[in-house]
């Protein structure tokens, strides 16, 4: 079987059948932009910042929906292609209130990444007035329609990497929008709070409620953990400031979530820092509780397990494990009631 070869600003490469003009050009280390691309969905040809030019063609070409073909002679950063895309972008600045004063994307925003690449400092075209107010009523996620571009990455990651269904297009033309059901907000709708739409989305449309003023991206450690919740093993970044966790992402080249998290996952870490958290053992006498050390705790539970036992048998005590323990935490805690307390009573707790 013949190789298929094309050739990329001037050099011919190999590409395999199938893949996109963008894919055979990542693969080879040759950046072209692109907004509303989002890596494992199907490619929308939306955004038009990936256009590039084909020999031959008419007009430049949108490099994540065009199949790579034999013989092509691409070049992804040509001055027409150049052109192309400091207009696209002047209309997308223009399309809403792109103000970064305060936006919590700063810093890590695409569009303001590819404005400044770009060297986009004036627009040519009147602002659009934003017919939809920022939706702010539940408690996980803003969206700010006015600085949404109409990417469309949010409704991809909803309908095809969560496969929740909750999002989607809405009306046409300057009063199109990105709408949940029939165009009702989060908290009303079928969402169930994932928010991959947060994480995936390039502008600062999109933003963690709880995060809002708490620290930019600059501003921020990232530490890789791995989700409290229960025995997935979810791979998480935690974005710290100051020794506080301002947001949690999920690692997107990570198993065994690849990216994706649940609400708890991706929202349900304020437990950590509540007041009412126990910080020491507590034991009852006389009706009142009084902080002990773990010793004295630990050995207290100890000989009440070991009296029940010789008491009244190994099935007259049972355990449960935390919904919040790791996947090692829980195993270990079923083998100490099924190879050391001789009883199969061991459950574990979904609730939060």
């Amino acid at each position: 079987m013949d190789k298929k070869t094309l050739t990329l600003n001037g050099k011919t490469v190999e590409f395999q059948a199938g893949q996109t003009i963008l894919e055979v050009a990542r693969s080879y280390e040759v950046f072209i932009p692109a907004l509303c691309y989002l890596d494992g969905c199907t490619a929308t040809g939306a955004c038009r910042i990936c256009v590039v030019e084909v020999k031959g063609a008419r007009s430049l070409i949108a490099s994540c929906s065009t199949p790579a073909e034999n013989g092509m002679d691409i070049c992804t950063d040509s001055d027409r292609v150049r052109k192309s895309r400091r207009l696209t972008i002047e209309l997308l600045l223009a399309s809403g209130e792109h103000n970064c004063i305060t936006c919590e994307k700063s810093g890590d925003c695409m569009l303001q990444n590819l404005a400044y690449s770009y060297g986009v400092d004036a627009i040519r075209f009147p602002v659009a007035p934003q017919p939809h107010p920022t939706e702010m009523m539940n408690p996980f996620i803003i969206r700010d329609f006015s600085r949404c571009i109409l990417c469309g990455r949010c409704v991809q990651a909803c309908q095809e990497v969560q496969v929740n269904r909750a999002i989607s297009y809405g009306y046409r033309g300057p009063t199109a929008k990105i709408i949940a059901g029939c165009d009702k907000t989060y908290d009303e709708s079928d969402c169930v709070f994932c928010g991959q739409c947060v994480q995936v989305c390039p502008v600062g449309a999109l933003v963690e409620k709880k995060a809002r003023f708490k620290g930019r991206a600059k501003d921020l450690d990232l530490v890789r953990t791995t989700c409290p919740y229960c025995g997935v093993g979810c791979q998480l970044w935690l974005h710290v400031k100051d020794g506080t966790i301002v947001k949690v992402t999920g690692v997107e080249d990570a198993q065994p979530n690849k990216g994706r998290l649940c609400v708890k996952g991706r929202f349900g870490y304020d437990f950590i820092y509540s007041e009412e958290r126990n910080k020491t053992p507590l034991i009852r006498e006389d009706g009142v509780l009084r902080e002990a050390s773990w010793d004295e705790a630990l050995g207290l539970v100890a000989n009440k397990f070991r009296e029940t036992i010789e008491k009244h048998g190994p099935d007259s005590v049972a355990g449960v494990s935390c919904a919040r323990s790791l996947n090692e935490d829980s195993y270990q805690m079923q083998k100490l009631f099924r190879a050391v307390f001789k009883t199969n009573n061991i459950d574990h707790c979904a609730r939060t």
